[in-house]
């Protein structure tokens, strides 16, 4: 594949910076550069050179997402600005790679599948859940629902590690279960499904290995670190009972991944990557 064919849109998020160290050929471009809610600038640009659109561009603040001002963001960049892109795709007949979340998911399956029908809990699962349905309308797409991403920027493995370097116990949730997706995991996956020209459609994807809450995530993150830290377990509900503008999370995130692993695509154990992730971080 021509990599300097390929657009990566959000290319400064955790996906994006893996991308970029993948495609370092590619056109990349951040929301400055780019806006993909402004349907008139993507059709000002000169789209002769491009084949495949890689968008890991998203407002990810689930949060956030429920505030008036965050509404409106998510809704413009996860919803509108994947339409967006799905229209140009037609228009200059690309190939659309968009990536997705378990958040368009109630979380009352224990075992996710592609075709689940759509049931989002909150504004950003909502907003993701349209971006989907926007992507349907690209003749030649993917998607790639992932969870609980891991990779270079703000995330729940490096705020464990700073939790644990400072001594301290902490509280978390042990009612929401999943597999960490770390972005290395993801760009093989997205790598995969264009090399084999896979069937267009939606696919999920994470790390493979046995699903685990976030308290026993934590568990493995402190082992690894060799932290000797006790971790208590609480419920969703009590960790959230006195904030505010919290977002409803899945408590059931896990994937079936047997779709993309009929492709000839073996997801990596999540323990395997946790290591290798933690002796880099504990390195620097």
């Amino acid at each position: 594949m021509d990599e300097s064919g390929i657009l990566i849109t959000g290319c400064n998020g955790q996906l994006g910076l893996a991308l970029q160290q993948r495609y370092p050929s590619a056109k990349k471009a951040d929301s400055a550069e780019l806006d993909i809610t402004d349907y008139e600038a993507l059709r000002a640009l000169d789209w002769t050179s491009i084949h495949t659109i890689l968008n890991a561009a998203a407002y990810t603040n689930v949060d956030g997402a429920e505030t008036r001002e965050g509404r409106i963001a998510t809704w413009q960049v996860n919803a509108v600005g994947a339409s967006n892109l799905a229209r140009i795709a037609n228009e200059h007949d690309l190939t659309l790679l968009h990536i997705s979340t378990d958040y368009v998911f109630d979380g009352t399956k224990n075992l996710h599948v592609e075709s689940e029908q759509l049931a989002p809990l909150s504004v950003y699962g909502a907003s993701k859940a349209a971006g989907e349905v926007a992507v349907m309308t690209a003749e030649k797409h993917y998607i790639l629902r992932s969870s609980w991403v891991i990779g270079d920027g703000k995330n729940f493995v490096r705020t464990m590690l700073g939790i644990g370097q400072k001594g301290i116990s902490p509280t978390v949730v042990a009612d929401q279960v999943g597999r960490l997706t770390f972005t290395n995991e993801l760009v093989r996956a997205i790598e995969h499904i264009l090399a084999k020209r896979a069937d267009c459609g939606i696919y999920n994807i994470s790390n493979g290995g046995e699903p685990a809450s976030w308290a026993d995530i934590t568990r493995a993150i402190f082992s690894e670190a060799g932290f000797d830290l006790t971790v208590t377990d609480t419920t969703t509900a009590e960790y959230f009972a006195d904030k505010e503008n919290v977002a409803p999370r899945p408590l059931s995130s896990t994937f079936d991944l047997s779709k993309i692993e009929q492709t000839g695509f073996k997801p990596r154990d999540w323990r395997i990557d946790l290591s290798e992730y933690i002796k880099k971080e504990l390195s620097k």
